[in-house]
């Protein structure tokens, strides 16, 4: 007689919770590990195309490998060079956008004193009160530690890069020792829809960056906006985070022009601008370009930037997209998680089934 053991629901609820908490915590306390492995690997899956053309040329793995390491290095120097030429031409009028400042620091202290009957004093001594906060929790030592930490792991990504292509035959390998024989149909059709995943999502939007980055600096040009450039790459490198990126790429340019002209005219130009770019990323380019690939939901979106940024900041929410999606291609192939896979879907059923046995009862009730 074959005896079966059903754990209860209490019991699989209460193992479910405790192990995402020990996963939730590992992915925390080892984020300076797990993050740039995980870029490395997904730079590594975007990138083996190009090495496997070039191993198809006959050329040596070693040297192919080494060519799209290098390609990546120099598109990323490139990106850098350029962002920072920029940002030189913006520190050399620093002195008049910090005396533009301190004017309309004034002017709006004045019109706060006046509104609010506030004295000139009480409001300068709070800004002062303010600052001296801010200069007391900045540690400059937790600041040197964390630029040390950041060159470490720029050294070391090309290094993860290379690894990771290198050795991907043990790797894939070491995946299909894991699962036994009945199951190896299922977990290459992962690995394959997780690689399509990743190598679309990014190409797409790497052009959705471009485009955007396009628009931004052209509208501000047109309205005559200072730094239109640096402005527009930054807007649109924002914009990369779905959903939250959008809105913090509008403040800047705003501040900019508030801060540079001398009516609120130009500001509200820039708002202007950007929602309309911004209604046609989110209708025309995004679902087009982007969306498409990872068929994720709106709202499983929002959730996953924020988890992502809770543990990882700003790096987690670049990585919360294309991470969901390969969640949700392991879920799609898992019997029992399959409803959770239909979740994280940007599937919308027309008409529930419970509304239908809800209709079919009252009609039942009504004969």
């Amino acid at each position: 007689m074959e005896n079966s053991f059903q754990i209860p629901f209490y019991a699989k609820v209460a193992l479910i919770s405790i192990g995402g908490l020990a996963l939730g915590l590992i992915m925390y306390l080892g984020q300076h590990i797990i993050v740039p492995v995980l870029y490395a690997t997904v730079l590594a899956i975007l990138l083996n195309p190009l090495v496997n053309y070039l191993l198809g040329k006959k050329v040596n793995k070693i040297l192919s490998i080494s060519i799209a390491v290098v390609f990546t290095i120099l598109v990323l120097l490139i990106a850098i060079y350029i962002v920072s030429a920029q940002i030189t031409l913006f520190t050399e009028t620093y002195p008049q956008l910090k005396a533009k400042f301190l004017t309309t620091s004034a002017q709006l202290i004045h019109w706060v004193s006046e509104k609010f009957n506030i004295r000139h004093s009480v409001i300068n001594a709070w800004i002062k009160d303010t600052e001296n906060e801010a200069i007391g929790n900045f540690d400059i030592g937790e600041k040197l530690t964390e630029v040390v930490r950041m060159l470490v792991i720029g050294t070391l990504l090309p290094v993860y890069i290379f690894m990771i292509l290198y050795y991907k035959p043990l790797l894939l390998e070491f995946i299909r020792k894991l699962f036994r024989s009945e199951h190896h149909i299922a977990v290459v059709e992962v690995l394959a829809n997780s690689k399509k995943i990743i190598q679309s999502y990014l190409v797409g939007l790497f052009f959705e960056m471009v485009i955007i980055a396009i628009m931004n600096s052209a509208g501000l040009l047109l309205i005559g906006i200072d730094y239109a450039i640096i402005l527009g790459i930054t807007g649109a490198i924002l914009n990369i985070i779905p959903y939250l990126g959008g809105i913090a790429a509008i403040a800047l340019p705003m501040l900019i022009a508030f801060i540079t002209k001398d009516s609120l005219f130009y500001p509200l130009m820039v708002f202007l601008v950007y929602i309309i770019i911004q209604f046609i990323d989110n209708h025309y380019i995004i679902p087009k370009i982007v969306a498409s690939r990872v068929k994720l939901n709106a709202l499983i979106s929002i959730i996953a930037v924020l988890v992502g940024g809770a543990f990882w900041g700003i790096p987690g929410m670049f990585l919360s997209i294309p991470l969901t999606a390969i969640i949700k291609v392991i879920f799609d192939h898992i019997e029992p998680l399959k409803p959770w896979g239909f979740l994280l879907g940007n599937i919308v059923p027309t008409n529930s089934r419970f509304s239908l046995i809800k209709k079919s009862k009252v009609l039942i009730h009504l004969q």
